[in-house]
C-alpha cells in the first residue's frame, strides 16, 4: 500500500498549494524559533480572525507538532508527532534548514509541508498539489507579469489602463526597457483571451493593433 496520495492523478485534477495551511522552515528560521528547547504557537488567520492554531516544541534535529485535526464533522482527534530537520550549508556562509516530510514513505528535504485530508503536515508531493502557477493559462500568465511589471512602475493596476509615466529616479534605458517588456506581455496576454474566448479578430484586435500604448 502507498502512502499519502498514492495512485496516479492528471495534473489538472491537482489542488493548489493556496488552499492548504502550510509551515515554512524558512520563517521559522527567520524568526530565530528553530533553537533547541523552544515552545511556541503558530496561528493562521483569515480576514483577521483566527481559523486554526498549532503547537510547536523544537529538539535538537527535530520539531514536535501538537494539535487537533477533524475530518467531515467527526469527533476532534489530538495529534502529536516530530518532524525532522536537515541542515545544509550555504554558499556564502552558514546554513539553511529543511523539513524532512514526515509521512510514511517519503521523507523528502522540503521547506514547506501542508496540512491535508489526512491530517498531518507532508510535502506537497505526497498530496499531489500543484503550485498556483500550474495552473495558469498562457494569457494569465502573461497577465501576471504585465501586472508585476505595472506594480514595479508604480502604473495603475490593470493591463487595459493606460500607461503611466516614468518613475522618479529610473534611468530612462531601464525604464524603456520595462515598458517594452510590459508591452510584449500585454499583446500575448490579449491574443491569448482573445484565442480562449473565441472573440472575433475585430473585438478585442483594435485593442492589440493600439498598443503602442501612447507612444
Amino acid at each position: 500500500m502507498g502512502g499519502i496520495g498514492s495512485g496516479r492523478r492528471n495534473q489538472i485534477g491537482k489542488d493548489t498549494t493556496s488552499g492548504y495551511r502550510s509551515l515554512d522552515v524558512r520563517r521559522l528560521h527567520r524568526d530565530g524559533l528553530l533553537a533547541p528547547g523552544r515552545a511556541f504557537g503558530w496561528q493562521w488567520s483569515r480576514d483577521g480572525e483566527v481559523v486554526a492554531s498549532i503547537s510547536i516544541k523544537t529538539i535538537p534535529d527535530q520539531v514536535v507538532l501538537k494539535y487537533r485535526h477533524r475530518t467531515r464533522g467527526e469527533d476532534w482527534q489530538p495529534m502529536a508527532y516530530g518532524v525532522r530537520l536537515e541542515w545544509t550549508d550555504c554558499h556564502y556562509g552558514g546554513s539553511r534548514p529543511w523539513f524532512l516530510c514526515p509521512a510514511q514513505g517519503c521523507g523528502r528535504r522540503v521547506a514547506k509541508l501542508y496540512h491535508g485530508p489526512a491530517g498531518i503536515f507532508a510535502c506537497r508531493h505526497c498530496y499531489r498539489l500543484a503550485y498556483d502557477c500550474q495552473r495558469e493559462s498562457d494569457d494569465d500568465r502573461a497577465t501576471r507579469r504585465a501586472e508585476r511589471i505595472r506594480q514595479r512602475l508604480g502604473w495603475e493596476p490593470g493591463i487595459l489602463n493606460f500607461p503611466g509615466r516614468r518613475p522618479k529616479g529610473m534611468h530612462r534605458r531601464t525604464f524603456e526597457h520595462l515598458r517594452t517588456e510590459h508591452d510584449v506581455w500585454v499583446k500575448a496576454a490579449l491574443a491569448g483571451m482573445a484565442t480562449r474566448l473565441r472573440l472575433a479578430e475585430h473585438g478585442l484586435g483594435y485593442l492589440l493593433e493600439d498598443l503602442d500604448l501612447g507612444r
